[in-house]
């Protein structure tokens, strides 16, 4: 069980004991055991095996009790008791953000309320406007969180979905009839939310295929759809899968490009019935157009836009924007930088959150110094370069949180909004063109604050901010976190368009958060992304360049 899985256990714990009126002070001290733990370097199973974490001060008795059957076990009967109490539906309202244990309480004990779709009905009927602590304005937020919440359940993110397709695909070569799987459709576009997952399978026979795939899956009836067979699968993780079934090669060719799509980029291509991906683009007198650019976009891009993009993982260099436990990170330093140098990153720039993100235990101007101190340790040993940055807070009248005498001390600064979402779109404008006008700003992080599936992104007029970042020598982030993917990539195209530097960044919080760069590598692909046009493919030499374009640092 990793970190973060132990962290997630013990923050149920806590409300689910807070929810059930459980002790303030045993509550509290849980909640507490987070931030001791996720600041904690070294591995928390062996501390668990060995004893020693009672040694660290803040955990006592009882938190060692219970990671002690949480990490031996893989379960703890006291999470387990509480969840057996808990209506199934309580663990969806606490997921509603802006409701803690404590208001989820207040609403099964006054209302009844034990659902989302019950506590829907009450803010419908305005049951909650007179509740302690809640309001007309809470009231409209929870319904907004509750739309978002079930839209989600019908759909996918991108490593989502991947999951799921792959497994069905690891089932479909089991079966004796089928001689070959691809997976089509809006996952082999790229697509950053998954409505429907559509797998192309050549078989020997449609009735030997329907005969040993029911052993697996509920298939329903068979249909000719677009004049190739299909077939909706039911399937528990998901129940919009699409099969494609097809008896010849030739078939499976010519379904491979129709049924990746889109609809209307093969329409503005011009494919017929019979074109296959080998034909559609000879016979157009084109380049191949990879499949994640095959979007209704794409004809409208100027030539120099068009070409397939030449980005890889393997040849990224620069792990920049990442979390250590100084602030709300699970590894420490020395742990992130081992797994950057094990997955080929040459260099890397720490980008703890700044003072302004109390909630994230941001850094103070002394942890900086200590962090500094931390990182010329760490430079006599390290087989990667090593920068200090910040993720510095955009404040509400745009400058940053700290003043330049800070600024001037480290290496590579990332401007982010973080707060004060609800101001109108020309304020945030000005706010963010502000802080990308800063010197000292490198990148401006998650430009427009979206969570796929979970917040929209704030109002911004999103090509004055690209002109400013353009204009003022800042990179642009394409945030890589899945519930991100932030620029997103028909914003990409307008900033490569103006000339705009990018940097691919996990916005790394764990270890294995750095693996999400290859979700950030795909997005930045689906918009042609060249490697001279992302900071993080720059070798290290042309990297302290860019750093050094606008304010000299003094980076060896």
């Amino acid at each position: 069980m990793d970190k973060k899985e132990i962290l997630r256990k013990i923050n149920l714990y806590a409300d689910l004991l807070e929810f059930h009126g459980g002790n303030p002070f045993k509550i509290r001290a849980f909640r507490n055991s987070v931030n001791l733990l996720r600041r904690l370097e070294g591995n928390i199973e062996e501390m668990v095996k060995t004893g020693s974490l009672l040694n660290i001060k803040g955990i006592g008795k009882g938190i060692a009790s219970f990671l002690n059957d949480l990490i031996l076990t893989g379960d703890s009967p006291e999470l387990s008791n509480l969840l057996d109490k808990t209506p199934t539906g309580i663990l969806d309202i606490l997921s509603v953000r802006g409701l803690g244990a404590k208001k989820v309480s207040l609403l099964f004990n006054e209302l009844g309320i034990d659902n989302l779709d019950s506590l829907e009905k009450a803010c419908r009927e305005n049951k909650l406007a007179g509740l302690k602590g809640f309001g007309e304005k809470t009231q409209n937020k929870i319904l907004e969180e509750i739309k978002n919440i079930k839209a989600s359940k019908k759909l996918l993110l991108l490593p989502q979905a991947e999951n799921i397709a792959y497994e069905i695909v690891q089932i479909l070569n089991k079966i004796n009839s089928v001689k070959k799987v691809e997976i089509t459709g809006e996952l082999r576009r790229v697509r950053e939310i998954i409505g429907e997952i559509n797998i192309l399978i050549l078989t020997t026979s449609f009735e030997e295929f329907k005969k040993e795939a029911n052993d697996f899956f509920v298939l329903r009836e068979f249909k000719v759809k677009d004049y190739f067979t299909t077939t909706q699968v039911e399937y528990p993780a998901f129940d919009k899968v699409m099969f494609t079934v097809v008896n010849e090669e030739s078939d499976f060719k010519k379904a491979l490009l129709h049924t990746t799509g889109s609809a209307p980029f093969l329409e503005k291509l011009g494919a017929e019935k019979d074109d296959d991906e080998e034909s559609v683009f000879k016979k157009k007198g084109i380049s191949f157009i990879p499949p994640e650019m095959r979007e209704e976009e794409y004809f409208n891009l100027p030539e120099k836009l068009r070409t397939p993009s030449n980005l890889d993982f393997e040849d990224i260099k620069g792990m920049l924007h990442f979390h250590t436990v100084f602030s709300d990170g699970i590894n420490s330093l020395a742990e992130m930088l081992e797994a950057a140098s094990s997955l080929g990153f040459t260099y890397a720039a720490v980008c703890d959150h700044s003072k302004s993100a109390y909630y994230a235990n941001g850094l103070t101007g002394k942890r900086i110094s200590e962090q500094k101190e931390l990182i010329e340790n760490l430079r006599k040993t390290s087989g990667i370069k090593i920068l200090q940055g910040i993720e510095s807070d955009i404040l509400k009248d745009g400058s940053l949180d700290y003043d330049d005498e800070v600024l001037k001390q480290l290496d590579f600064i990332v401007a982010s909004v973080h707060s004060n979402f609800g101001m109108t779109e020309e304020e945030m404008t000005n706010r963010i063109i502000r802080a990308v006008e800063n010197p000292f700003t490198d990148v401006l992080g998650h430009p427009t604050g979206r969570l796929l599936l979970r917040r929209e992104g704030y109002k911004v007029n999103i090509r004055k901010i690209i002109d400013a970042c353009a204009d003022n020598s800042v990179a642009i982030e394409i945030n890589a976190n899945p519930y991100r993917l932030d620029l997103d990539w028909r914003n990409i195209y307008y900033a490569r368009k103006k000339g705009c530097l990018l940097a691919i960044n996990a916005d790394a919080h764990s270890t294995g958060d750095i693996l999400y760069t290859h979700y950030g590598i795909k997005i930045a692909r689906k918009a042609g992304t060249q490697k001279s046009e992302v900071i993080n493919f720059f070798e290290y030499e042309k990297f302290v360049k860019f750093l050094n374009r606008k304010v000299t640092r003094n980076v060896d």
